[in-house]
């Protein structure tokens, strides 16, 4: 039995074999069904209760992960055991067996690693020495119905030794299964056999092939899973970073020098015996999470899911700490563990590039020039970057951000046993935090034109990033426990700057026109780079991360090399990081109070381009999908607003003169004759005029046109410059308009993005929305369209009642259930000089903007426009409002009213539909 069972302790606890054999052997009768029902109503009660003390141990201890692994594996080799014996013995007894009727029994895969979660599959192999007999295929047969009847998930094959061979030299997934093969019971001669002919037939000779296709199925994976382990939902089985990749290394190890244990990798010289150590408590604590996943599904379930994340952080121990929760620091320690196995691959492949691959191309990496030389005194190693010896950076301590700015500046990679030296070394970098040369080295590295977010990265994953800017080594690996981010800290801030380095090189023109032109005018680039890095330095910390992040970067511009002005620039960009997504997306552009509000802080225009440039890759860094047209679009209408305000002086440009100027370029795209075109004017009021781009203007006019003397019309086509359906509807105005069309394209499945409400001067409602579906694509095809138009029809007219059918659709992201959100009304009576503006903070679901504005409609309020932003399971709706005559609502006892029934709608209480 293999010395990982032999450690663990009170077997006979989890199963004991010779009580439960004797009492199978005890079964009385011949009949096979008969015999069979019976043993397997005795093994399912063993595997129940064998389960059930597996799990109550990892309650008890529960970062014991791999002890549960090879416990659950140590339950099932029992029972195979005791299956293999009454079905050999009671059920199908060959009382003078022939030389081919012989039969082993063997664990492949993970299982025959001795390494099980709760509900792992059980992946097993039946080997016989040539053709099967009848007898075997009985006994195979058997085994697996009884192990079905189980509820066991098997995972089989059956071989003779021939076969074995010559599938196990075709397929690699074959051979790697193979691989860790491991004898559970039967022909025991026959097994040593079997692997003796894998061993001389398959494995020897073909190590540098395994270990390439290996690394090629490897890389694979990542790129399917994200290609980083700061996925804020990670996969603890296929995960870059993940077991997985640490199997990968074991298999690597065992294929090429025949290693039974990973303890073994070490006296091979593939790992140190501290890096055997870091490979121990990854694996130890990666088993641990993995246990307890699948013991809280229920199921195989191998994805760190939200809602799974905060019970196992409670399983496992993890206390709040200031600034932090406990599923946050959870989530810490577990990023941590997946650096530490990329880490522990880059140091096992330059072992294995150096053995392996000295006469040909390296493993994983484009073939570079090969001949050695110098680079201020560092050698190149066949094209990488390394060190002339092992004490060379402890020598001079700057070289640690010297390679790493020499790695950049010459387009090297460096080679991972200088990787090793440094991640060794990083405590060096305490000593020259303050080292000027050390500090502008740092500085060309992180405003470098070429590729900072590569080097970055390297920096980060050697411990080194984290060593020099303490204040950056607080977020390595901190997740935000949210569904908005998808990153940990450090991985979106790397890529922040890597995404503005792009922008700056024109490689996202397309993406993003504004800022790449404005990138062109922004006098200094190293105040953007370093607020790109400072801008979350602070998150963790408790309380309002910019504020704590501007002193942060008040505190280091200065050691950096910045100039007081410079820091004081930065400071202020972290500071305001946020200002300028919230003005765009929270507030209404075509107030002129928001523009004038925005510019009092941004104050010139110079800031206002970085603020700009801030902006964007921070949100595009948030995660795949969070950037849209529409976000390009307000940010774009912002700026050029107030771009207008500060160039000219903070005044307005006349708002009459601007409005004629929109009314002649929509009656020449319309081609109408003036009397026809005066006709619209007049029944259109001033603000409309102001607050409706061009384009929007023309579809309106259009569509009110068509419509006559109709008393409804609907239009919905997509919008393709804001990545969403423009829907209009055009009615006649009554009470509850609005928030029945909400409720209307909640029921067609649509999310709106944004609202504004017209009234006409002869009383017709003007209602422009933007829609978009649930994972914010456009609705585009004609069936969509068309039960949109549907919905809102059958809604006006009254036809079914809303509230019902919203109640009836599902949840589509039941995931959010996860996060306490307590629902927030903000009242803000200074933001317009117009309207009250309302925000409701709320967790996000559908149909929240129906009620929220069915709630304003109880309050007899008018609502002008809404304006809907989601950050992941948050949503924050605004509203703009007049009372019904048109003027703010200023009564503290009538606000009052109105935030309270905000809060009953966001926190979803049943809304009594009128009438």
């Amino acid at each position: 039995m293999p010395s990982r069972f032999d450690t663990l302790p009170h077997r006979r606890a989890i199963i004991d074999r010779r009580v439960l054999a004797d009492a199978l052997m005890a079964i009385e009768g011949d009949d096979r069904i008969a015999l069979r029902r019976d043993a397997t109503a005795m093994l399912r009660t063993a595997l129940e209760a064998g389960r059930a003390e597996i799990a109550r141990r990892l309650i008890e201890h529960p970062s014991r992960g791999l002890e549960a692994a090879a416990a659950q594996a140590f339950l099932t080799d029992q029972l195979l055991r005791l299956l293999y014996d009454f079905t050999t013995k009671r059920l199908y007894r060959s009382s003078n067996p022939t030389a081919a009727e012989r039969i082993t029994l063997i664990a492949v895969g993970g299982y025959g690693r001795g390494e099980m979660a709760p509900f792992s599959d059980i992946d097993i192999g039946f080997l016989t020495p040539w053709k099967q007999t009848g007898w075997a295929e009985q006994i195979i047969e058997t085994m697996l119905y009884a192990l079905w009847d189980l509820g066991l998930k098997v995972g089989h094959s059956s071989r003779s030794v021939d076969e074995m061979v010559r599938q196990a030299k075709s397929d690699v997934t074959i051979r790697t299964a193979l691989l860790e093969a491991r004898y559970v019971w039967g022909d025991q001669a026959l097994y040593d056999e079997a692997a003796a002919r894998f061993r001389a037939d398959v494995q020897a000779g073909t190590a540098r092939q395994f270990i390439a296709d290996k690394l090629i199925e490897r890389d694979l994976r990542h790129k399917k899973m994200g290609d980083t382990r700061y996925v804020v939902e990670p996969n603890v089985k296929e995960a870059k970073g993940g077991l997985r990749d640490l199997h990968t290394l074991f298999w690597i190890g065992k294929y090429a020098y025949n290693v039974t244990e990973p303890a073994e990798l070490v006296e091979v010289g593939l790992l140190s015996r501290a890096e055997y150590r870091q490979f121990h408590r990854a694996e130890n604590f990666l088993w641990a999470v993995r246990c307890h996943l699948h013991s809280l599904a229920g199921r195989a379930e191998d994805r760190l899911t939200f809602d799974l994340q905060r019970e196992i952080a409670e399983r496992m121990r993890f206390a709040d700490r200031p600034g932090k929760s406990s599923v946050e620091r959870f989530m810490q320690y577990y990023f941590l563990q997946a650096k530490t196995v990329g880490d522990l691959t880059g140091v096992f492949l330059a072992h294995l590039d150096e053995k392996f691959a000295a006469r040909g191309r390296r493993f994983g990496f484009p073939s570079l020039t090969r001949s050695p030389g110098k680079l201020n005194g560092f050698t190149l190693v066949r094209g990488r970057l390394s060190l002339p010896s092992d004490d060379f950076l402890q020598k001079n301590p700057v070289r640690l951000i010297e390679m790493f700015a020499l790695a950049d500046k010459h387009g090297l990679e460096i080679h991972p046993v200088a990787m090793r030296a440094a991640a060794r070394d990083a405590k060096l970098a305490d000593d020259i935090r303050r080292n000027p040369q050390a500090n502008a080295l740092f500085l060309d590295v992180l405003t470098s034109h070429r590729d900072p977010e590569t080097v970055l990265r390297w920096m980060n994953e050697a411990g080194v990033f984290g060593r020099f800017v303490p204040d950056f080594g607080r977020v390595v690996a901190q997740m935000q426990f949210d569904m908005y981010h998808h990153y940990t800290v450090d991985e979106h801030t790397i890529r922040a700057i890597g995404l503005l380095a792009k922008i700056e090189r024109g490689e996202l023109n397309e993406d993003h026109p504004l800022s790449a032109a404005i990138m062109k005018q922004i006098v200094s680039r190293r105040v953007l780079y370093v607020a790109v890095l400072l801008h979350d330095i602070a998150k963790g910390r408790g309380g309002d991360h910019s504020q704590l992040g501007a002193e942060v970067a008040n505190r280091l511009g200065p050691r950096f090399g910045l100039t007081p002005a410079e820091t004081e620039t930065v400071a202020w960009l972290v500071r305001w990081h946020l200002l300028m997504s919230a003005t765009a997306f929270k507030r209404d552009l075509s107030d002129f109070k928001t523009i004038l509000d925005f510019c009092e802080i941004v104050q010139s225009p110079e800031r206002l381009r970085l603020l700009l440039a801030l902006t964007v890759v921070d949100i595009r860094a948030v995660g795949p999908g969070v950037w849209n047209g529409w976000k390009r679009q307000l940010l774009s209408d912002l700026y050029e607003s107030a771009e207008e305000v500060l160039r000219l002086g903070h005044k307005q440009k006349g708002r009459s003169e601007r409005i004629a100027a929109k009314q002649q370029a929509l009656r020449t795209v319309l081609g109408w004759d003036e009397a026809r075109f005066a006709a619209l004017v007049k029944r259109l009021p001033e603000p409309y005029w102001v607050a409706e781009p061009e384009d929007v203007l023309e579809r309106n006019a259009r569509l009110i046109e068509e419509s006559g003397d109709s008393q409804l019309s609907i239009a919905a086509q997509v919008y393709p410059e804001r990545g969403a359906t423009l829907v209009t509807v055009y009615a006649a105005d009554h009470p509850g308009l609005f928030y029945r069309i909400a409720g209307a394209i909640s029921v067609a499945g649509g999310n709106i993005i944004d609202a504004r409400i017209h009234t006409t001067r002869d009383g017709m409602a003007l209602d422009n929305f933007l829609v978009q579906d649930p994972v914010g694509r456009p609705f585009d095809d004609s069936t969509q369209l068309a039960r949109l138009k549907g919905a809102i029809e059958d809604a006006l007219a009254n036809r079914n009642k809303l509230a019902d059918r919203l109640s009836a659709k599902p949840l589509p992201r039941a995931r959010a259930e996860a996060f306490d959100i307590a629902p927030n009304v903000l009242i803000d009576n200074r933001a317009s000089n117009r309207f009250t503006v309302i925000e409701v903070n709320a967790r996000d679901r559908p149909a929240l903007l129906h009620q929220l504005a069915h709630g304003l409609f109880q309050s007899k309020v008018t609502i002008h426009s809404a304006h809907v932003a989601t950050y992941g399971e948050r949503a924050v709706d605004t509203f703009y409002l007049t009372d019904l005559t048109g003027d703010k609502i200023s009564g503290a006892t009538r606000l009052k009213a109105i935030e309270r029934r905000l809060l009953e709608a966001a926190a979803g209480t049943p809304m009594k539909e009128a009438a």
